[in-house]
């Protein structure tokens, strides 16, 4: 089958399902072309709750069709790539999140949505890296244990100063192996760019940045700047919609290096093929899935 067919396919087998496909602002473009919404983890998650669909084929890695399962648990959720997980998530588990618990027992549990369910059962609250600094303001507690992005840990950290972040040793590996150089070498090219950078990038690069902000973020503001040229400081995926929605603009990547594997494998063959033999569903544990569930519903009631 050529690319036309396997989107006919595509398209005829989602009526027949029932289906709609969500695909992360990370995923390759023909990925982004054929979804009916393209956002971020969260956006995503909670579009697919307010769909009627029974059917959720999540363009994305695992923890993000995780969160579509935990928001809509009596629907179909599936993983086009079973292997497209995320190093970060990765990098805690329940168990060590439970005896870093059991050190600061007073401390309130701040989990990054890139994590497990099981991560997010053992946590207070869930943020996202458009709504973390607010989350973290609201909580009444002065130590906060923040995983597993210490990087945005650490950008939240500066940010309220009166709260003691106790930061998990974790980073998104696409956005920490950027490095000083590489944003100074892209600079001299373009001097009259502005840097819009991912607050998962290392804390020296952030201190660079004319803009910080989540994927959303910075696609909004190229949206609404009237500047003319852009340094785009996260996966470079973010292109293909910065790109379509601001035509008479220009955007350069900060680093070659900002390509994540796992968010590129999804292909319009493997969105097929999880449609047409309905593969790769996810299934929570039921007990895991509610306490994970009240940790993203107080992440909406604050953020």
């Amino acid at each position: 089958m050529d690319k036309n067919d396997i989107i006919r396919k595509i398209l005829q087998l989602k009526k027949e399902k029932d289906a709609v496909i969500v695909a992360h602002n990370y995923q390759v473009d023909d990925v982004q072309e054929i979804a009916d919404m393209v956002g971020d983890s969260f956006a995503l998650s909670k579009y697919c709750s307010s769909v009627d669909s029974q059917v959720i084929v999540f363009c994305g890695v695992h923890f993000m069709a995780e969160s579509a399962k935990i928001l809509s648990p009596h629907k179909t959720v599936l993983l086009p790539e079973a292997d497209a997980g995320c190093p970060m998530a990765d990098m805690v588990t329940a168990e060590a999140l439970r005896e870093e618990k059991r050190k600061y027992p007073n401390a309130a549990v701040v989990c990054y949505i890139n994590s497990t369910a099981e991560v997010k059962a053992e946590s207070d609250i869930c943020c996202t890296s458009s709504n973390a600094l607010k989350i973290v303001e609201a909580i009444d507690k002065k130590d906060i244990i923040f995983v597993p992005d210490q990087n945005l840990g650490s950008y939240i950290a500066k940010a309220v100063p009166d709260k003691n972040i106790i930061l998990w040793k974790g980073f998104c590996v696409t956005h920490h192996r950027v490095k000083v150089s590489d944003v100074q070498k892209i600079k001299e090219l373009h001097p009259d760019a502005l840097l819009l950078i991912h607050p998962e990038c290392r804390p020296e690069l952030v201190d660079m940045a004319d803009f910080v902000g989540s994927t959303k973020q910075i696609i909004d503001f190229a949206y609404k700047s009237e500047a003319e040229k852009f340094i785009i400081g996260t996966e470079m995926g973010v292109l293909y919609k910065l790109k379509k929605d601001n035509p008479d603009k220009m955007f350069y990547l900060m680093s070659p290096g900002l390509l994540c594997p796992n968010m590129k494998k999804t292909s319009l063959r493997s969105i097929y093929e999880a449609l047409d033999k309905m593969q790769n569903k996810i299934e929570l544990d039921e007990d895991i899935r509610l306490k994970a569930k009240k940790a993203l519903d107080r992440m909406l009631e604050i953020g």
